[in-house]
């Protein structure tokens, strides 16, 4: 089988679906409108067929009507690659060049903003979404939330299909280096305001305000504005309590999970729609605390696999991290039982099988 993907090369997630299916014995192409961070794609049944230097805006209406001109590019390759299937990750920049391509079985998995924001822009933005859905001979949702927000443009089908997480990578380790005398916090997200860094930031002035506890927060993941997050950190001397590392290989994802003592996820939109990075810390048996948006709250239930606080409250997010610090055996079985959660529902292993089974039954149907 050859699946085309049309999905950033610079995502965690298109890395995980690509490698994945490429382990299964499933040849690979990809075309990116982004480039990777490293070339995590060199594998025998991977094959990178377009990817810029410089990344092409997909936020700009200009740029929309500018991918007409990678249609081209895009039939080209599907008439050497031949794929039997063509699967764009994204709705709207991935989605409009697919579903202009006019090949077909051609699949639309949505992630988030573009379902939550994208349709809300503009009559016109509403009417692109809708048209790709049209094209689509099978539609995916990461969460059953998001697939409710979906239903909202068409009466299609909608397949949930969860960014699980490798059990076996991802579990509770040792951290060896770590200095136990101290809490560690943090988050493993882009480092981007929607994700709710700001409040990060303030509710660890008022913990260390405090004096209770050493803590030692972490700011992990990539960023277009790093530089004023660390000039806010300073600004609120806490200089020698954060440390911001930047975008990470997806390799040491894990070894992060584990070094932290409490995860969070505080996002401030509803573009959030599954929270694979909460999942993560769970498989790590890290207690998690979340926003109540989007998918975070379909996969973390309040006081069963983790704590949910009202977004945008820094005072909120240092009460929680404060209730699992005086609780340590909640926070505990917490951990315990959101690990069984994430074996439950999403094993990295049972969700690629269910991907690929989706592609056995587009081609069936194709084939009658």
């Amino acid at each position: 089988m050859k699946v085309l993907l049309l999905s950033d090369t610079y995502s965690e997630h298109t890395e995980k679906w690509a490698l994945g299916l490429a382990e299964s014995g499933i040849k690979v192409g990809l075309f990116s409108f982004n480039k990777a961070s490293y070339e995590w794609y060199h594998h025998p049944n991977i094959s990178l067929f377009y990817e810029p230097e410089e990344k092409i805006n997909a936020e700009s209406t200009l740029t929309k009507l500018a991918y007409f001109k990678y249609v081209s590019i895009l039939k080209k390759i599907i008439k050497h690659f031949k794929p039997d299937i063509l699967h764009a990750h994204y709705a709207t920049s991935y989605g409009i060049v697919g579903a202009l391509s006019g090949f077909r079985p051609f699949i639309l998995s949505v992630w988030g903003s573009d379902v939550y924001d994208f349709p809300g822009r503009s009559k016109l933005h509403k009417k692109i979404f809708q048209y790709n859905l049209r094209k689509a001979d099978m539609i995916m949702s990461t969460s059953e939330i998001m697939k409710k927000e979906i239903k909202k443009y068409t009466n299609k089908e909608i397949l949930v299909t969860p960014f699980g997480v490798d059990i076996q990578n991802f579990n509770l380790l040792d951290s060896p280096s770590k200095d136990k005398s101290i809490v560690h916090i943090g988050t493993i997200k882009p480092i981007e305001e929607k994700y709710g860094i700001s409040y990060i930031i303030d509710a660890a002035k008022i913990l260390t305000a405090k004096g209770e506890h050493r803590f030692k927060f972490y700011l992990i993941g990539p960023g277009t504005d790093l530089e004023s997050y660390k000039k806010n950190i300073h600004d609120q001397g806490l200089d020698s309590v954060f440390e911001v590392t930047g975008r990470i290989p997806f390799h040491q994802i894990n070894q992060y999970h584990n070094l932290l003592d409490i995860f969070l996820n505080v996002s401030i939109d509803d573009s959030e729609s599954f929270g694979v990075a909460a999942v993560e810390a769970m498989a790590c048996e890290k207690p998690v605390i979340v926003t109540d948006v989007g998918g975070l709250m379909e996969v973390v239930n309040h006081g069963e696999f983790g704590l949910i606080v009202p977004k945008k409250n820094a005072e909120a997010i240092a009460k929680a991290i404060e209730d699992l610090l005086q609780n340590k055996s909640m926070a505990k079985e917490l951990g315990k039982k959101a690990r069984e959660h994430v074996l439950e529902l999403y094993d990295w292993k049972n969700n690629l099988k269910s991907m690929i089974d989706h592609y056995q039954n587009i081609l069936q149907v194709k084939a009658k």
